[in-house]
């Protein structure tokens, strides 16, 4: 067994973030022997009813074989774990977070390739039959779930053959024997294709796992991005440092150097095993069980006392996919405003509260021309990295803050007219298991552009907004601590003007 103290050139991973957290206060140890079937995600969704939870660390866990420990709600509602996870100020609001991720996010950083013998992750080689995936502790979340799922904060990679681009992304894998486990991928998904282009060529497809991952690399396999780039590079961008890789034995794909455990199998075409269900973000079970693809293992490599993270869907705020998705959607869909050329966007915000981002955006605008409502309604709607789901949108002008939901509900009161600034859009893309669709109707959903915006056609004509002067904001401003108010001076940015 390699020592779990190999040196590599960077320390960064999962258990230094993990170190980091601790001393934010931002971490939960449970040192009480847990059952991984439905008590360990109890616990994770009851502790995490209000945003900013901790994440749970579960040392003792019930016929656990493997000396493994399990991570939930690694990310979910807090800012401050993504602002750490990506090299940010964990005390930045979330809208400056969302700049700030613009500014990281467009960033692509290739990988290092390290020799094996300084990655921590293959401390333990198993080979063949030497393999038995249920001694390691896969949880079962909800009572009605199909089984248990090892996979659910992992990142799986498939190398596309033809491009030679590695794309990594987050597919459930549900345990269905020692060396058999599920693959749940989206149809259409780079992931899926990458398979396809390898079951056209005749042969198995091989496949590589990563569980217990640096943040960075898990945010970065949860986003879209085109299919000419690689997810380990979008995560070097996140992180600013390159992902550390050593090769792999049976195939051309990388294992990420620091991972707590990687497994390396091939998808053979046709082979299948019943599926799911599985609880979802969206609070419902996701269908009925199903035929998925397999992944037969072939080597396990892990660490000592592997760290695996296990990723909760459930309503909001004990969801996995929370503030981090949230921010990093918000970010992307303004990346592509700016692509299009669309002026006058101030903000951008998708609330983790709406499914885990995938119901409610809303874009600040400054309005420039007749029409521009209009044109950044469906642009934004139809744009790349919302056509998924998103099913309200909303403008609303730049002195409203889109990620503060009071401002929000006031725009919309006060400026929106339903009978007239309401467009549905129809036959738009949704999800296999939308719980507001029939299922004959799934995946085709609809989206509703609200305009909450001043209308500009009567801007001169309006009655002027009460606002104060920008004199007097700043001196009670620099007397704030004299007259004895808690907390920080609210940020003001519009003043009355004369």
């Amino acid at each position: 067994m390699l020592p779990d103290t190999a040196s590599a050139p960077s320390p960064r991973d999962l258990r230094s973030w993990l170190d980091l957290v601790e001393r934010h206060g931002g971490l939960a140890r449970i040192g009480a022997e847990v059952d991984p079937v439905e008590e360990l995600s109890a616990i994770t969704f009851l502790g995490s009813r209000q945003p900013g939870a901790p994440a749970f660390l579960f040392d003792r866990l019930k016929g656990n074989g493997m000396g493994a420990r399990v991570l939930s709600n690694m990310l979910a509602a807090s800012k401050e774990r993504y602002a750490l996870a990506v090299g940010l100020d964990p005390a930045l609001p979330v809208r400056e977070l969302v700049a700030q991720t613009r500014r990281i996010g467009s960033r692509r950083i290739a990988p290092l390739d390290v020799p094996a013998a300084v990655a921590p992750v293959r401390g333990t080689t198993l080979a063949g039959e030497d393999i038995d995936l249920s001694r390691f502790p896969a949880p079962k979340f909800w009572p009605a779930d199909g089984g248990r799922y090892l996979g659910t904060g992992n990142v799986t990679f498939i190398r596309n053959p033809d491009t030679g681009v590695v794309n990594g992304g987050v597919y459930r894998q549900m345990l269905h024997g020692p060396r058999r486990l599920g693959l749940n991928m989206v149809p259409g998904r780079h992931g899926a294709q990458n398979c396809e282009a390898w079951w056209k060529r005749g042969l198995p497809c091989p496949v590589v796992t990563a569980y217990g991952v640096d943040p960075a690399m898990f945010i970065a396999a949860t986003q879209v991005y085109a299919h000419g780039e690689s997810e380990i590079d979008a995560a070097g961008g996140l992180a600013g440092e390159p992902m550390l890789v050593t090769a792999a034995d049976l195939s051309d794909l990388p294992l990420l150097a620091r991972a707590e455990m990687v497994i390396e199998g091939f998808i053979h075409q046709g082979d299948v095993e019943r599926e799911g269900p599985l609880g979802e973000f969206h609070g419902y079970y996701s269908g009925k069980s199903d035929l998925r693809a397999v992944i037969q293992v072939e080597r396990v490599h892990y660490r000592q006392n592997p760290i695996i993270t296990a990723a909760l869907m459930a309503t909001w705020p004990s969801c996995e996919i929370g503030e981090y998705h949230a921010i990093m959607r918000s970010a992307r869909v303004w990346d592509n405003l700016d692509a299009m050329g669309v002026p006058g966007i101030a903000g951008v915000y998708v609330y983790p509260a709406s499914a885990s981002a995938a119901g409610l955006m809303v874009v600040s605008m400054k309005q420039l021309y007749a029409g521009h409502v209009a044109q950044v309604l469906a642009l934004a709607a139809q744009c790349p990295a919302a056509a998924y789901v998103i099913r309200w949108i909303v403008a609303v002008d730049d002195d409203v803050d889109p990620t503060n939901i009071g401002e929000v509900m006031w725009a919309m009161s006060v400026h929106s007219n339903p009978a007239d600034d309401i467009d549905i859009l129809r036959k738009t893309w949704s999800y296999r298991t939308d719980p507001s669709l029939a299922p004959d109707a799934r995946p085709y959903g609809s989206k509703a552009l609200i305009d909450a915006c001043l209308p500009h056609r009567y801007r001169a004509t309006q009655s002027k907004r009460a606002r104060l002067s920008r004199a007097t904001y700043e001196r009670v401003a620099a007397r704030w601590s004299e007259l004895g108010l808690p907390g920080t001076v609210p940020p003001v940015t519009h003043f009355h003007e004369d």
